[in-house]
């Protein structure tokens, strides 16, 4: 159920959406339970663009209940085709304006590369994809403690699903100065060994600038105990301390993130730049509040979809990346549909819940 049922030695509290980390009495403190017995709109807020994470995805994210939806305690995130909404000539020659005028849910949430406004024309399409991102950025954060969220990952060529948290307020400057910290990262396509839905990955993103991004010292991969993680749910947990990260895949131990004295020293970086994280504790950047994302982007060109992997439509250096990939959609979508002739809610990125616990009297 939506509404919390907290026991009284675990919290010291009654049932709420919310519980407010002092007002917790007792640990373990659930402090935040979704499980998505109905849409809360109060929690979840809706990006809208088309910035495509910076990394040129070819997916628009919108507000639409086709797209993102509860049915059965359970969240779906399930992409469909802009030419389904539109037309397809819409793609090359239409204008999708997402600055809005009523406020959460319909106004934009990302200008960068051009996330708010494009007008397709023969080379650069629209985005040919819809589908969702949602945050708790305003309505829940936090410092410490346990996230654990049980899902299913999509399964469908090209599909990123993604649960992650990233810094509410960006305190030690632009990523990943402020850090990342993704829960999971999976791929849905089939038989692509370690680049397919039998995979998925846990990353700790750091580091003065985008240059030097760091997450390889903090990155781990795993293969799902039944073949795909888009076979059937799995629980993925992070315990973050103000000592360490540890992340666990069915209560199995995964990824261990402990930067020794300070994450400046475990990088290497010396004084060849000045340190944004020394006014920090020893988990800088990781010792302020975050918030949660979920998400199924589509392709892009950073090479999370590395070129050379067999059947890929598009290259990641192509001037007109998206137009490949739709145009190579007659190999891609029947991956998505799987045989309904409509995009299959196996293609969709399926949420059973999501939980924060306070472990300890920590200040938040």
């Amino acid at each position: 159920m939506k509404t919390l049922c907290l026991l009284l030695l675990a919290c010291g509290a009654f049932a709420a959406d919310l519980v407010e980390p002092e007002d917790c009495t007792g640990f373990p403190c659930l402090i935040f339970n979704e499980e998505f017995d109905y849409f809360d709109h109060d929690v979840w807020e809706h990006e809208v663009t088309m910035s495509g994470g910076g990394n040129w995805e070819f997916q628009v994210y919108l507000n639409n209940r086709s797209i993102s939806y509860t049915r059965d305690s359970t969240l779906f995130i399930k992409p469909d085709l802009t030419s389904n909404w539109q037309t397809e000539g819409f793609l090359t020659s239409g204008d999708l304006n997402l600055w809005g005028m009523n406020g959460r849910g319909d106004v934009c949430t990302g200008n960068s590369y051009y996330g708010c406004e494009r007008t397709g024309n023969a080379v650069n399409i629209i985005n040919p994809v819809m589908s969702a991102r949602l945050r708790t950025l305003s309505d829940f954060a936090f410092r410490y403690g346990r996230i654990e969220v049980r899902a299913k990952m999509p399964r469908g060529d090209w599909l990123w699903p993604a649960i992650w948290l990233l810094p509410r307020y960006w305190p030690y400057g632009l990523w990943p100065a402020s850090g990342e910290i993704d829960i999971v990262e999976s791929r849905g396509n089939e038989n692509y060994g370690n680049l397919g839905n039998q995979y998925g990955g846990s990353t700790v993103h750091w580091g003065p600038n985008w240059q030097r991004n760091m997450y390889e010292l903090t990155h781990t991969d795993y293969a799902a105990s039944d073949g795909s993680f888009a076979n059937s749910f799995h629980t993925w947990r992070l315990d973050w301390t103000k000592d360490n990260m540890l992340f666990y895949l069915d209560d199995q131990l995964q990824l261990t993130v402990d930067p020794g004295t300070n994450f400046w020293d475990f990088g290497g970086f010396g004084n060849e730049l000045d340190n944004p994280w020394k006014a920090g504790s020893k988990m800088a950047p990781f010792d302020q509040k975050f918030y949660v994302v979920l998400n199924v982007a589509v392709g892009g060109v950073n090479g999370f979809f590395p070129d050379g992997i067999t059947d890929k439509p598009w290259s990641n250096g192509s001037p007109q990346a998206a137009l490949d990939f739709w145009n190579g959609r007659d190999s891609w979508l029947p991956t998505w549909e799987q045989g309904e002739g409509r995009i299959s809610e196996n293609a969709a990125l399926q949420v059973d819940y999501v939980k924060v616990w306070k472990m300890e009297s920590v200040d938040q």
